[in-house]
């Protein structure tokens, strides 16, 4: 390639996935925290620079967002290339903690009420 595009990237996105579209797992959203396996698995393959800069980013938890914002890539080739580093255990993915689904407690939403009418 003659040079990158206007922030200076000279490898295209899907050349660091492989050409690859479609991640190889579903274990990813947004939110997802990502953690850089410390110490790494003995046999573990030696990274491609990109995924280095993801491992070195993930020394502590970090979303899979915060991840492509900082690698100003799309989340989408992040998402593959963090499936990778998954399945070669050099990370650790933990989804987000579900919301609870309760019914809201009707007597405090009340009381609630009846406060602001007083206001």
């Amino acid at each position: 390639m003659s040079g990158g595009d206007a922030a200076g990237r000279l490898v295209r996105p899907f050349t660091l996935t492989g050409g690859r579209t479609r991640p190889s797992r579903a274990d990813f959203t947004l939110i997802t925290t990502v953690t850089a396996t410390d110490p790494p698995p003995p046999r573990a393959p030696r990274p491609q620079p990109e995924q280095a800069r993801i491992l070195r980013l993930c020394g502590e938890p970090l979303a899979v967002a915060e991840v492509a914002a900082h690698l100003d890539l799309p989340v989408s080739v992040v998402v593959i290339m963090l499936c990778d580093l998954l399945e070669a255990d050099l990370i650790t993915a933990h989804p987000p903690h579900p919301v609870s689904r309760t019914s809201p407690d009707l007597d405090l939403l009340q009381k609630v009420r009846d406060g602001l009418g007083r206001l």
